[in-house]
């Protein structure tokens, strides 16, 4: 095993559910600014491959939503989700690199929504366990069950 790929290994074992879901936005959008390299110089088979990476990360998002505890959030994603791949799918071996655009542009907003909800709950948790030291033990429960609702889109 090379050294970036056991970086790579230990930055998923490392990684909360939080993470996991940064992570394949990550590597969504690196995918999808390859396949719109290679569409760019006319590398068919480097776009394919690439597009159907980031189809699968699209796949990996949505077949994780959690549509219970998620509520509408979870719904609008798996739609959201559904529309990219659409557009990925439908712009294939076209020679356009409109949709690719298109979609690396909504992973982008996504995934800095996902990034501040990560740092939210992170300043949210520091909180948490400095207020949880100083409370009776009921209050700390309380006080640790607090992530936002995006977050529920995936159980979290």
């Amino acid at each position: 095993m090379t050294g970036y790929k056991a970086y790579q290994g230990n930055q998923v074992e490392g990684a909360g559910p939080l993470g996991l879901v940064l992570l394949t936005y990550d590597a969504l959008y690196k995918s999808l600014g390859r396949a719109r390299l290679a569409s760019e110089s006319g590398d068919i088979g480097m776009e394919a491959n690439q597009t159907g990476i980031a189809l699968e990360a699209l796949i990996e998002l949505s077949s994780s939503l959690n549509m219970e505890a998620g509520g509408d959030i979870a719904v609008d994603l798996a739609r959201l989700y559904a529309y990219m791949m659409r557009r990925l799918s439908d712009e294939m071996y076209s020679g356009s690199t409109q949709a690719l655009t298109e979609v690396m542009s909504l992973v982008q907003t996504l995934r800095e929504g996902w990034q501040q909800l990560d740092q939210s709950a992170a300043a949210q948790s520091s909180t948490a366990a400095q207020v949880a030291s100083e409370a009776p033990v009921a209050p700390r429960m309380a006080i640790a069950g607090g992530l936002s609702s995006p977050a529920m889109a995936y159980g979290l």
